[in-house]
Protein backbone atom coordinates (compact mmCIF):
# COMPACT_ATOMS: atom_id res chain seq x y z
CA UNK A 1 0.00 0.00 0.00
CA UNK A 2 1.61 3.77 -0.60
CA UNK A 3 1.54 6.38 1.55
CA UNK A 4 -0.65 8.54 -1.54
CA UNK A 5 -4.24 9.45 -0.36
CA UNK A 6 -5.89 10.94 -3.35
CA UNK A 7 -9.09 13.00 -2.75
CA UNK A 8 -11.91 14.27 -5.12
CA UNK A 9 -12.16 18.11 -5.50
CA UNK A 10 -15.22 18.53 -3.09
CA UNK A 11 -13.67 15.70 -0.67
CA UNK A 12 -16.70 13.50 -0.97
CA UNK A 13 -14.46 10.41 -1.65
CA UNK A 14 -10.41 9.47 -1.48
CA UNK A 15 -8.78 6.88 -2.64
CA UNK A 16 -5.80 5.17 -0.97
CA UNK A 17 -4.49 2.76 -3.97
CA UNK A 18 -1.80 -0.02 -3.48
CA UNK A 19 0.40 1.57 -6.41
CA UNK A 20 0.48 4.69 -8.03
CA UNK A 21 1.96 5.59 -11.75
CA UNK A 22 2.64 8.60 -13.76
CA UNK A 23 2.75 7.38 -17.32
CA UNK A 24 4.44 9.37 -19.93
CA UNK A 25 3.43 7.64 -23.26
CA UNK A 26 0.96 4.71 -24.26
CA UNK A 27 3.49 2.39 -24.10
CA UNK A 28 3.95 3.07 -20.31
CA UNK A 29 0.09 3.36 -20.33
CA UNK A 30 0.12 -0.43 -21.73
CA UNK A 31 2.81 -2.01 -19.54
CA UNK A 32 1.45 -0.91 -16.58
CA UNK A 33 -1.97 -1.99 -17.25
CA UNK A 34 0.20 -5.65 -17.74
CA UNK A 35 1.70 -5.26 -14.83
CA UNK A 36 -1.44 -4.90 -12.53
CA UNK A 37 -2.86 -7.84 -14.27
CA UNK A 38 -0.26 -10.29 -13.27
CA UNK A 39 -0.44 -8.91 -9.51
CA UNK A 40 -4.56 -8.99 -9.61
CA UNK A 41 -4.94 -5.26 -9.29
CA UNK A 42 -7.65 -3.23 -10.81
CA UNK A 43 -6.42 0.07 -12.38
CA UNK A 44 -8.19 3.41 -12.61
CA UNK A 45 -6.62 6.75 -14.12
CA UNK A 46 -7.77 9.70 -12.79
CA UNK A 47 -8.46 13.16 -13.42
CA UNK A 48 -8.72 16.38 -11.83
CA UNK A 49 -11.19 15.07 -8.95
CA UNK A 50 -14.00 16.93 -10.44
CA UNK A 51 -16.11 14.19 -10.05
CA UNK A 52 -18.55 14.14 -7.21
CA UNK A 53 -18.69 10.36 -7.57
CA UNK A 54 -16.48 7.56 -6.64
CA UNK A 55 -16.00 7.18 -10.52
CA UNK A 56 -11.88 6.99 -10.30
CA UNK A 57 -11.50 5.11 -6.90
CA UNK A 58 -9.09 2.47 -6.91
CA UNK A 59 -7.68 0.33 -4.32
CA UNK A 60 -5.16 -1.07 -6.80
CA UNK A 61 -3.18 0.65 -9.39
CA UNK A 62 -3.98 4.41 -9.29
CA UNK A 63 -3.21 6.34 -13.21
CA UNK A 64 -2.37 9.56 -12.84
CA UNK A 65 -2.29 11.59 -16.85
CA UNK A 66 -0.01 14.50 -15.24
CA UNK A 67 2.54 14.07 -18.22
CA UNK A 68 -0.08 12.79 -20.86
CA UNK A 69 -0.39 16.17 -22.19
CA UNK A 70 0.79 16.24 -25.29
CA UNK A 71 -0.76 18.27 -28.49
CA UNK A 72 -0.09 15.50 -31.00
CA UNK A 73 -1.43 17.48 -33.97
CA UNK A 74 -3.47 19.93 -35.53
CA UNK A 75 -5.55 19.87 -38.66
CA UNK A 76 -7.35 23.38 -39.48
CA UNK A 77 -8.19 21.77 -42.95
CA UNK A 78 -9.85 18.57 -41.42
CA UNK A 79 -11.34 20.82 -38.25
CA UNK A 80 -9.29 17.96 -35.79
CA UNK A 81 -7.30 18.15 -33.09
CA UNK A 82 -5.50 15.26 -31.52
CA UNK A 83 -4.35 15.68 -27.82
CA UNK A 84 -3.40 12.80 -24.82
CA UNK A 85 -5.56 12.31 -22.02
CA UNK A 86 -4.00 14.04 -19.60
CA UNK A 87 -4.23 17.56 -21.37
CA UNK A 88 -6.33 20.39 -19.01
CA UNK A 89 -9.05 21.91 -21.27
CA UNK A 90 -8.00 25.37 -20.39
CA UNK A 91 -4.89 24.28 -22.24
CA UNK A 92 -6.33 23.24 -25.11
CA UNK A 93 -8.56 26.02 -25.16
CA UNK A 94 -5.30 28.05 -25.32
CA UNK A 95 -3.90 25.98 -28.18
CA UNK A 96 -7.13 25.86 -30.44
CA UNK A 97 -7.14 29.35 -30.26
CA UNK A 98 -3.13 30.25 -31.49
CA UNK A 99 -4.23 28.28 -34.27
CA UNK A 100 -7.77 30.50 -34.74
CA UNK A 101 -9.72 27.17 -33.38
CA UNK A 102 -12.18 25.99 -31.17
CA UNK A 103 -14.62 23.81 -29.52
CA UNK A 104 -18.19 24.40 -30.47
CA UNK A 105 -19.35 23.66 -26.72
CA UNK A 106 -17.97 23.35 -23.61
CA UNK A 107 -19.03 23.47 -19.71
CA UNK A 108 -18.67 26.18 -17.54
CA UNK A 109 -15.16 25.40 -16.07
CA UNK A 110 -12.53 24.49 -18.25
CA UNK A 111 -10.10 22.53 -15.14
CA UNK A 112 -10.61 19.54 -15.79
CA UNK A 113 -8.50 17.15 -18.11
CA UNK A 114 -9.85 16.22 -21.74
CA UNK A 115 -9.75 12.52 -20.93
CA UNK A 116 -12.35 12.89 -17.49
CA UNK A 117 -14.50 15.28 -18.93
CA UNK A 118 -15.54 13.55 -21.84
CA UNK A 119 -15.46 10.44 -20.11
CA UNK A 120 -18.04 11.56 -17.76
CA UNK A 121 -20.09 13.14 -20.04
CA UNK A 122 -19.47 17.15 -19.49
CA UNK A 123 -21.82 19.04 -20.87
CA UNK A 124 -22.17 22.71 -21.95
CA UNK A 125 -25.61 24.51 -23.05
CA UNK A 126 -26.34 24.37 -26.81
CA UNK A 127 -29.20 24.53 -28.94
CA UNK A 128 -27.50 22.69 -31.85
CA UNK A 129 -24.11 21.91 -30.06
CA UNK A 130 -24.31 19.01 -27.94
CA UNK A 131 -21.77 17.88 -24.83
CA UNK A 132 -17.99 17.18 -25.24
CA UNK A 133 -18.28 13.37 -26.45
CA UNK A 134 -20.49 14.51 -29.02
CA UNK A 135 -17.15 16.45 -30.64
CA UNK A 136 -14.90 13.08 -30.21
CA UNK A 137 -14.17 11.75 -33.43
CA UNK A 138 -11.24 9.06 -32.36
CA UNK A 139 -9.97 7.30 -29.32
CA UNK A 140 -6.87 5.59 -28.51
CA UNK A 141 -7.64 2.73 -25.97
CA UNK A 142 -5.33 0.71 -23.88
CA UNK A 143 -7.14 -2.49 -23.14
CA UNK A 144 -7.10 -5.15 -20.37
CA UNK A 145 -4.51 -7.22 -22.53
CA UNK A 146 -2.59 -4.40 -22.70
CA UNK A 147 -2.99 -4.00 -26.39
CA UNK A 148 -3.44 -0.32 -27.98
CA UNK A 149 -6.54 0.24 -29.88
CA UNK A 150 -8.01 3.37 -32.03
CA UNK A 151 -11.86 3.35 -32.41
CA UNK A 152 -13.59 5.93 -34.62
CA UNK A 153 -17.46 5.91 -36.34
CA UNK A 154 -15.42 3.68 -38.83
CA UNK A 155 -13.32 1.33 -37.09
CA UNK A 156 -14.07 -0.40 -34.23
CA UNK A 157 -17.34 1.36 -34.32
CA UNK A 158 -18.57 -0.22 -31.10
CA UNK A 159 -16.06 0.14 -29.06
CA UNK A 160 -16.03 4.01 -30.36
CA UNK A 161 -20.06 4.20 -29.36
CA UNK A 162 -19.53 2.87 -25.91
CA UNK A 163 -16.35 4.66 -24.69
CA UNK A 164 -16.93 8.01 -25.92
CA UNK A 165 -18.84 8.25 -22.36
CA UNK A 166 -17.22 5.18 -21.09
CA UNK A 167 -16.10 6.06 -17.15
CA UNK A 168 -13.55 4.16 -17.76
CA UNK A 169 -14.62 0.86 -17.95
CA UNK A 170 -13.49 -0.20 -21.35
CA UNK A 171 -9.98 0.70 -20.91
CA UNK A 172 -7.54 3.65 -20.02
CA UNK A 173 -8.19 5.92 -22.64
CA UNK A 174 -4.74 7.67 -23.77
CA UNK A 175 -5.59 9.79 -26.52
CA UNK A 176 -8.59 11.74 -28.47
CA UNK A 177 -9.27 12.64 -31.50
CA UNK A 178 -11.90 16.25 -31.24
CA UNK A 179 -13.84 18.25 -34.11
CA UNK A 180 -12.84 21.97 -33.94
CA UNK A 181 -14.38 24.60 -35.72
CA UNK A 182 -13.04 27.74 -36.76
CA UNK A 183 -12.61 30.35 -33.20
CA UNK A 184 -15.45 32.55 -32.67
CA UNK A 185 -17.05 35.39 -31.03
CA UNK A 186 -20.03 34.97 -28.64
CA UNK A 187 -22.29 38.05 -27.45
CA UNK A 188 -23.14 36.88 -23.57
CA UNK A 189 -26.18 38.75 -22.01
CA UNK A 190 -26.95 38.13 -18.78
CA UNK A 191 -30.43 39.32 -17.19
CA UNK A 192 -32.63 38.63 -14.16
CA UNK A 193 -35.82 37.02 -15.03
CA UNK A 194 -38.79 35.80 -12.55
CA UNK A 195 -39.22 32.01 -12.80
CA UNK A 196 -42.85 32.21 -13.89
CA UNK A 197 -41.74 34.22 -17.25
CA UNK A 198 -38.70 31.96 -17.69
CA UNK A 199 -40.61 28.82 -17.62
CA UNK A 200 -43.48 29.94 -19.86
CA UNK A 201 -41.14 31.94 -22.16
CA UNK A 202 -38.68 28.63 -22.64
CA UNK A 203 -39.72 27.29 -26.08
CA UNK A 204 -38.46 30.77 -27.51
CA UNK A 205 -35.50 31.72 -24.72
CA UNK A 206 -33.87 27.82 -26.70
CA UNK A 207 -34.61 28.59 -29.83
CA UNK A 208 -33.95 32.14 -29.95
CA UNK A 209 -30.38 31.41 -28.78
CA UNK A 210 -27.37 29.45 -29.64
CA UNK A 211 -26.60 28.33 -25.50
CA UNK A 212 -29.25 29.38 -23.53
CA UNK A 213 -29.24 28.97 -19.79
CA UNK A 214 -30.97 30.33 -16.36
CA UNK A 215 -29.81 30.00 -12.26
CA UNK A 216 -32.75 30.24 -10.08
CA UNK A 217 -32.41 30.85 -6.41
CA UNK A 218 -34.31 28.83 -4.23
CA UNK A 219 -36.50 30.46 -1.54
CA UNK A 220 -37.30 33.24 -4.29
CA UNK A 221 -39.07 33.88 -7.38
CA UNK A 222 -35.84 35.14 -9.33
CA UNK A 223 -33.30 33.78 -11.29
CA UNK A 224 -29.86 35.37 -13.10
CA UNK A 225 -30.35 34.35 -17.38
CA UNK A 226 -27.90 33.91 -19.68
CA UNK A 227 -28.43 34.29 -23.80
CA UNK A 228 -24.89 33.23 -25.60
CA UNK A 229 -25.10 34.03 -29.03
CA UNK A 230 -21.63 33.81 -31.84
CA UNK A 231 -21.48 37.22 -33.63
CA UNK A 232 -19.19 39.21 -36.04
CA UNK A 233 -17.51 40.98 -33.60
CA UNK A 234 -16.43 42.99 -32.51
CA UNK A 235 -14.95 42.02 -29.16
CA UNK A 236 -16.04 43.79 -25.92
CA UNK A 237 -14.74 42.09 -23.29
CA UNK A 238 -15.26 42.80 -19.62
CA UNK A 239 -12.96 45.27 -18.18
CA UNK A 240 -10.45 43.87 -15.99
CA UNK A 241 -11.78 45.59 -12.78
CA UNK A 242 -15.16 44.35 -13.84
CA UNK A 243 -14.19 40.87 -14.62
CA UNK A 244 -12.50 40.79 -11.36
CA UNK A 245 -15.13 42.33 -9.15
CA UNK A 246 -17.94 40.43 -10.48
CA UNK A 247 -16.65 36.89 -11.26
CA UNK A 248 -13.60 37.02 -8.64
CA UNK A 249 -14.43 38.72 -5.93
CA UNK A 250 -18.17 38.56 -5.89
CA UNK A 251 -18.39 35.37 -7.08
CA UNK A 252 -15.90 33.43 -5.11
CA UNK A 253 -14.43 35.44 -2.35
CA UNK A 254 -17.67 37.06 -0.95
CA UNK A 255 -19.54 34.04 -2.30
CA UNK A 256 -17.68 31.87 -0.24
CA UNK A 257 -18.01 33.82 3.11
CA UNK A 258 -21.86 34.16 2.72
CA UNK A 259 -21.70 30.52 2.55
CA UNK A 260 -19.90 29.94 5.49
CA UNK A 261 -21.95 31.85 7.38
CA UNK A 262 -24.92 29.93 6.25
CA UNK A 263 -23.41 26.60 7.27
CA UNK A 264 -23.37 27.69 10.83
CA UNK A 265 -26.83 30.42 10.65
CA UNK A 266 -29.14 28.08 8.07
CA UNK A 267 -32.19 30.61 8.94
CA UNK A 268 -30.44 33.33 6.98
CA UNK A 269 -30.59 31.31 3.72
CA UNK A 270 -34.09 32.60 2.61
CA UNK A 271 -33.30 36.15 3.63
CA UNK A 272 -29.55 35.86 1.83
CA UNK A 273 -31.02 34.67 -1.80
CA UNK A 274 -33.47 37.22 -1.81
CA UNK A 275 -30.85 40.07 -1.30
CA UNK A 276 -28.67 38.44 -3.88
CA UNK A 277 -31.16 37.75 -6.57
CA UNK A 278 -32.28 41.83 -5.98
CA UNK A 279 -28.56 42.72 -6.67
CA UNK A 280 -28.85 40.75 -9.44
CA UNK A 281 -28.39 43.46 -12.91
CA UNK A 282 -27.97 43.26 -16.40
CA UNK A 283 -24.63 43.10 -17.95
CA UNK A 284 -23.55 42.08 -21.88
CA UNK A 285 -20.28 41.12 -23.39
CA UNK A 286 -18.41 39.30 -26.35
CA UNK A 287 -15.24 37.73 -25.96
CA UNK A 288 -13.92 34.49 -27.45
CA UNK A 289 -15.69 31.39 -26.83
CA UNK A 290 -14.00 29.63 -24.28
CA UNK A 291 -13.73 32.82 -22.22
CA UNK A 292 -17.59 33.02 -22.38
CA UNK A 293 -18.18 29.37 -21.92
CA UNK A 294 -15.97 28.88 -18.61
CA UNK A 295 -15.49 30.84 -15.47
CA UNK A 296 -13.34 29.98 -12.20
CA UNK A 297 -15.29 28.28 -9.88
CA UNK A 298 -13.14 28.61 -6.22
CA UNK A 299 -16.39 27.70 -3.91
CA UNK A 300 -16.15 23.85 -2.82
CA UNK A 301 -19.29 22.50 -3.32
CA UNK A 302 -21.10 19.18 -3.45
CA UNK A 303 -23.47 18.51 -6.82
CA UNK A 304 -26.00 16.43 -7.88
CA UNK A 305 -27.35 16.72 -11.71
CA UNK A 306 -30.03 15.06 -13.73
CA UNK A 307 -30.54 15.00 -17.38
CA UNK A 308 -34.58 15.33 -17.94
CA UNK A 309 -36.77 15.15 -21.03
CA UNK A 310 -36.67 18.57 -22.35
CA UNK A 311 -40.30 18.70 -22.85
CA UNK A 312 -40.57 18.33 -18.63
CA UNK A 313 -38.53 21.50 -17.70
CA UNK A 314 -41.33 23.76 -16.43
CA UNK A 315 -42.94 20.96 -14.64
CA UNK A 316 -40.00 19.71 -12.93
CA UNK A 317 -38.74 23.31 -11.89
CA UNK A 318 -42.20 24.30 -10.70
CA UNK A 319 -41.92 20.98 -8.42
CA UNK A 320 -38.71 21.35 -7.33
CA UNK A 321 -39.40 25.22 -5.79
CA UNK A 322 -42.56 23.06 -3.76
CA UNK A 323 -40.18 20.89 -2.59
CA UNK A 324 -37.75 23.71 -1.21
CA UNK A 325 -40.43 25.59 0.22
CA UNK A 326 -42.11 22.26 2.19
CA UNK A 327 -39.34 20.32 2.69
CA UNK A 328 -37.50 22.54 4.95
CA UNK A 329 -34.38 22.45 3.06
CA UNK A 330 -31.81 25.52 3.46
CA UNK A 331 -30.23 26.39 -0.24
CA UNK A 332 -27.54 28.79 -0.57
CA UNK A 333 -26.92 27.62 -3.78
CA UNK A 334 -28.57 28.46 -7.22
CA UNK A 335 -30.19 25.67 -9.11
CA UNK A 336 -28.74 25.59 -12.89
CA UNK A 337 -30.56 24.87 -15.59
CA UNK A 338 -28.83 24.30 -19.12
CA UNK A 339 -29.97 22.22 -22.28
CA UNK A 340 -28.61 20.13 -24.87
CA UNK A 341 -29.44 18.73 -28.17
CA UNK A 342 -30.08 14.94 -28.61
CA UNK A 343 -26.85 13.13 -29.43
CA UNK A 344 -26.11 9.34 -30.96
CA UNK A 345 -23.73 8.56 -27.84
CA UNK A 346 -24.99 5.32 -26.25
CA UNK A 347 -23.88 6.33 -22.63
CA UNK A 348 -24.39 10.13 -22.93
CA UNK A 349 -26.91 11.14 -21.07
CA UNK A 350 -28.42 13.47 -23.86
CA UNK A 351 -28.68 10.22 -25.85
CA UNK A 352 -31.71 10.10 -28.28
CA UNK A 353 -33.69 13.07 -26.64
CA UNK A 354 -33.32 16.49 -26.31
CA UNK A 355 -32.40 17.74 -22.42
CA UNK A 356 -32.49 19.61 -19.75
CA UNK A 357 -30.03 19.18 -17.22
CA UNK A 358 -31.10 20.61 -13.63
CA UNK A 359 -27.98 20.78 -10.96
CA UNK A 360 -28.56 21.31 -7.51
CA UNK A 361 -25.55 22.40 -5.26
CA UNK A 362 -25.12 22.34 -1.42
CA UNK A 363 -21.86 23.85 0.01
CA UNK A 364 -19.63 21.69 1.28
CA UNK A 365 -19.86 20.46 4.60
CA UNK A 366 -24.00 21.56 4.85
CA UNK A 367 -25.99 18.18 4.77
CA UNK A 368 -27.11 17.41 1.52
CA UNK A 369 -28.27 13.84 1.55
CA UNK A 370 -32.54 14.87 2.14
CA UNK A 371 -32.24 17.49 -0.29
CA UNK A 372 -30.89 15.41 -3.20
CA UNK A 373 -32.66 12.74 -2.49
CA UNK A 374 -36.42 14.35 -2.35
CA UNK A 375 -34.79 15.95 -6.39
CA UNK A 376 -33.75 12.61 -7.13
CA UNK A 377 -37.68 11.42 -6.90
CA UNK A 378 -38.59 14.20 -8.73
CA UNK A 379 -36.02 13.98 -11.57
CA UNK A 380 -36.54 10.06 -12.00
CA UNK A 381 -40.01 9.99 -11.89
CA UNK A 382 -39.79 11.70 -15.55
CA UNK A 383 -37.16 8.99 -16.59
CA UNK A 384 -34.29 11.23 -15.61
CA UNK A 385 -30.64 10.39 -16.71
CA UNK A 386 -28.10 11.20 -13.19
CA UNK A 387 -24.87 12.74 -14.65
CA UNK A 388 -22.06 10.15 -14.09
CA UNK A 389 -19.91 12.34 -11.99
CA UNK A 390 -22.26 13.57 -10.01
CA UNK A 391 -24.18 12.63 -6.66
CA UNK A 392 -26.49 10.04 -7.10
CA UNK A 393 -27.77 6.37 -5.27
CA UNK A 394 -28.85 4.66 -9.46
CA UNK A 395 -27.73 1.60 -10.10
CA UNK A 396 -28.30 -0.61 -13.09
CA UNK A 397 -31.57 -1.96 -12.94
CA UNK A 398 -32.68 1.47 -13.45
CA UNK A 399 -30.24 2.45 -15.84
CA UNK A 400 -31.26 0.18 -18.32
CA UNK A 401 -34.48 1.23 -18.31
CA UNK A 402 -33.26 5.24 -19.03
CA UNK A 403 -30.10 4.00 -21.66
CA UNK A 404 -31.84 2.00 -24.96
CA UNK A 405 -27.83 0.99 -25.91
CA UNK A 406 -27.09 0.16 -22.39
CA UNK A 407 -27.23 -3.63 -23.40
CA UNK A 408 -24.78 -2.92 -26.33
CA UNK A 409 -22.68 -1.10 -24.33
CA UNK A 410 -22.38 -3.75 -21.97
CA UNK A 411 -21.82 -6.16 -24.36
CA UNK A 412 -18.93 -4.32 -25.34
CA UNK A 413 -17.28 -4.60 -21.78
CA UNK A 414 -17.64 -8.04 -21.51
CA UNK A 415 -15.28 -8.15 -24.78
CA UNK A 416 -12.86 -5.79 -24.50
CA UNK A 417 -12.82 -6.17 -20.13
CA UNK A 418 -14.11 -9.48 -19.00
CA UNK A 419 -12.10 -10.02 -15.72
CA UNK A 420 -12.97 -5.83 -15.12
CA UNK A 421 -10.02 -5.12 -14.79
CA UNK A 422 -11.18 -1.46 -15.11
CA UNK A 423 -13.72 -2.17 -12.76
CA UNK A 424 -14.02 -0.49 -8.75
CA UNK A 425 -17.37 -0.40 -6.77
CA UNK A 426 -18.93 2.29 -8.61
CA UNK A 427 -19.29 0.29 -11.61
CA UNK A 428 -19.61 -2.51 -9.88
CA UNK A 429 -23.37 -0.53 -8.85
CA UNK A 430 -24.07 1.21 -12.57
CA UNK A 431 -22.92 -1.41 -14.73
CA UNK A 432 -23.37 -4.59 -12.40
Amino acid sequence: MTDVLWNTWAGTHQARPRRTAAPNGTGEVAAAVASAARDGLRVRMVGSGHSFTDVAITDGLLLSPASLTAVRSVDPGEGTVTVEAGLPLCDLNDTLAEHGLALANMGDIAVQTVAGAVQTGTHGTGRDAGGLAGQVVGLEIVLADGSVVECSADREPDLFHAARVGLGAFGVVTALTMAVRPAFLLHAREEPMPLDEVLERLPELRADNDHFEFFWFPHTDSTSTKRNNVTEGPARPLSALQSWWDDDFLSNTVFDRVNRLCRSFPSLVPGVNRISSRALSTRSYTDVSHRVFASVRDVRFVETEYAIPAEHTADVLREARSIVDRGGHRVSFPVEVRFAPADDVWLSTAHGRDTAYVAAHMYRGVPYEAYFADLEALFTSVGGRPHWGKVHTRDRDYLERVYPRMGDALAVRDRVDPRRRFGNAYLDRVFG
